[in-house]
């Protein structure tokens, strides 16, 4: 029997609910026209737990807008807005240092060209399937619509790990997938930029084989080196867009800041490190960081220049913080971090490392503002525990959307052949992300729920992209 899904049984029609046995977790749906979009999803998807997990949360908060607009039924637009303009699947063949070929699976998914191009970055990690593929390019079509920006949503990547290979091996990988890649992608069609597993090298690689291939040197990747086209400020921008949300959401709904607050950081990656960086320029201690094999504690607070030194440039384990800096200890269990006592908590690692369980600590243990900084980290029940009980949660599709908004200034940068100053991009990423809150919480007010941001951002990018849709005719 599916694991994922083990059921899904409508009952009594007439009432327009259905009971969704969901990972052993009954879920509810009211809306007909919602249920009846998330059922075809299932038929279409079934076992792509990650995807479902993330048109389900959606649906679900658009429910009370559907309602109150029974034309989008009209325009199928749930049914095309769910359902990916383009789903690309390519094997992607290279040789390793030892001289024996290799074989990784490549994707790019072009969900939504509604209000612009599609853009989303690249991840190359073990975990790659289509399932997780989806998910990222559906949320990137709401994220993309907060920024204020005109870019559509994708995303792509493989499950190429380059955690231990040469720069030959990976240069030779990111080749070989843009040798398939560069057919579907170009500066007013799709513009990829970097995720996990994909930096600046990455990114150079892709572009040196674009531009050999095409004979073009255009704005087509984002998270470029300055030395090509890049903006500065781009390494920066998730986690200092993280925090300036974060902080507007405290000081108009709590009447706070990050000032003297005790806070705890998942993840050890870029958007971890310059959320730390971040934090504590505006006041705040973080005292735990993580990476996949467990946890660092300092009550006097994490280090950034020797995190950043330990992670990016001598490439070792969290663990060795504590040779460095002997105030810190280390726990082996990454999970068990969130049972730390804390004022905030950023999740700036992986999907769903916040469940239900670990919610419920936080909030036990005090916690007052939950951030998101990955994509989709916590689990729909840990959500749902954090709206109930008046947690300020700020959600990923809002909270990060700062390096995809940082992207695009970085293509408008390329467009009009012009640099920006460090000052410029940094005001500007802070003025959207303010902006995005306040759209989204009042969004949120709207419709009834101050504490349920998730609802007002959904809400707010599904607006504009049905509006367009709609205005489009049928495509």
């Amino acid at each position: 029997m599916d694991i994922f899904l083990l059921s899904l049984i409508l009952l009594e029609k007439k009432k327009n609910y259905a009971i969704l046995l969901v990972n052993n977790e009954v879920i509810n749906m009211k809306n007909s026209y919602c249920l009846k979009v998330y059922e075809e999803v299932v038929k279409r998807n079934s076992g792509e737990k990650e995807f479902l997990q993330a048109v389900y949360e959606v649906l679900e908060s658009l429910e009370c807008y559907i309602e109150e607009h029974p034309e989008l039924e009209k325009h199928g637009v749930l049914e095309r807005f769910v359902e990916p303009e383009r789903l690309i699947t390519f094997r992607v063949p290279w040789v390793d240092d030892e001289g024996n070929v290799r074989v990784n699976r490549g994707y790019r998914v072009q969900f939504s060209s509604s209000i612009g191009p599609y853009k989303g970055g690249l991840r190359f990690h073990l975990s790659v399937n289509s399932s997780i593929i989806k998910f990222l390019g559906f949320e990137q079509t709401l994220k993309n619509a907060l920024t204020g920006l005109p870019m559509g949503g994708g995303k792509g990547g493989s499950d190429f790990d380059p955690k231990g290979k040469s720069d030959n091996e990976i240069m030779r990988f990111c080749q070989s997938y843009m040798n398939e890649l560069y057919r579907y992608i170009g500066e007013n069609t799709d513009v990829p930029a970097g995720d996990i597993g994909v930096g600046k090298k990455e990114i150079g690689y892709l572009f040196g084989q674009y531009k050999k291939i095409t004979n073009k040197f255009v704005g087509v990747l984002t998270g470029k080196d300055l030395s090509f086209g890049g903006i500065i400020g781009r390494t920066e921008a998730t986690g200092n867009g993280l925090c300036y949300f974060v902080n507007k959401m405290l000081k108009e709904m709590a009447n706070t800041s990050f000032l003297g607050k005790r806070v705890i950081i998942s993840g050890s990656g870029n958007v971890a490190l310059y959320t730390l960086k971040k934090v504590t320029e505006l006041g705040g201690v973080v005292i735990a960081m993580s990476d996949s094999n467990g946890y660092i504690v300092d009550e006097k607070g994490i280090d950034f220049e020797t995190l950043k030194e330990l992670k990016e440039v001598r490439k070792e384990r969290i663990s060795k913080y504590t040779e460095i800096i002997p105030t810190s200890k280390y726990f082996d269990t990454s999970s068990k971090m969130w049972t730390i006592p804390c004022d905030i908590a950023l999740a700036c690692a992986t999907q769903n490392e916040i469940d239900l369980e670990s919610a419920k600590v936080l909030v036990k243990n005090g916690v007052k503002a939950i951030g998101e900084g990955a994509n989709m980290p916590c689990t729909m029940d840990a959500t749902n525990y954090f709206i109930e009980n008046k947690i300020l949660y700020a959600p990923a599709k809002a909270a990060n959307a700062g390096g995809v908004m940082v992207s695009g200034f970085e293509m408008s940068q390329n467009s009009m052949r012009i640099s920006w100053t460090i000052d410029e991009v940094d005001s500007k990423l802070k003025q959207q992300m303010e902006t995005i809150f306040e759209s989204v919480y009042e969004c949120a007010k709207k419709y009834g729920n101050e504490y349920n941001l998730l609802l007002g951002a959904n809400i707010t990018g599904f607006e504009k992209v049905s509006k367009a849709m709609i205005f489009q005719g049928v495509c």
